[in-house]
């Protein structure tokens, strides 16, 4: 493994080290318009191939009881996932939210159909990876379980210039 990779992970994971804090982010750039209504051309560019990778490892403690994954959404940021996102996590940057929570919570438009832009792959030894990724940004969402209920992790990403992206 490089230096420059390694750099790359220790960056990553001094950003995400508080995964049980949920800040309280906006809306970030990303493509088509400002309205949060649902519009299937926003989530175009994300069905097109790429030459970037997402490469995640999920670490997630909480009270000493380590957690793991079994499986993991990556969905497209899109001004009407941004809007579902910010209400169902209480943010569009990350957060770690009881998954009964997060399903009692309602969402505008909850019968728009995004799913078939929606990445899904399984979570081996709490580790992912995502390939053939265009340029933009992204949404990982991930259930984790210690043997009781369930809690939601939920990443943003950006894919750029063919890199891989690190998410711990």
């Amino acid at each position: 493994m490089s230096a420059r990779h390694l750099i790359v992970i220790a960056a990553v994971a001094a950003s995400l080290a508080a995964c049980e804090t949920v800040s309280p982010g906006g809306p970030g750039p990303g493509p088509g318009p400002s309205s949060s209504a649902f519009r299937a051309d926003d989530f175009a560019w994300s069905a097109r191939p790429g030459r970037a990778s997402i490469d995640g490892r999920v670490d997630y403690r909480r009270e000493g009881r380590a957690f793991t994954c079994t499986s993991v959404a990556l969905t497209p940021d899109t001004p009407y996932t941004r809007a579902r996102f910010q209400t169902l996590y209480g943010s569009t940057t990350r957060a770690a939210i009881p998954e009964a929570v997060v399903r009692a919570r309602t969402v505008a438009d909850p019968n728009a159909d995004y799913r078939s832009f929606v990445r899904q792959t399984s979570c081996e030894d709490n580790r992912f990876q995502f390939d053939n990724l265009p340029d933009g940004n992204w949404f990982v969402i991930t259930p984790v379980s210690a043997g009781g209920d369930r809690i939601v992790l939920m990443r943003h990403v950006s894919t750029r210039g063919g890199r891989v992206a690190v998410v711990l």
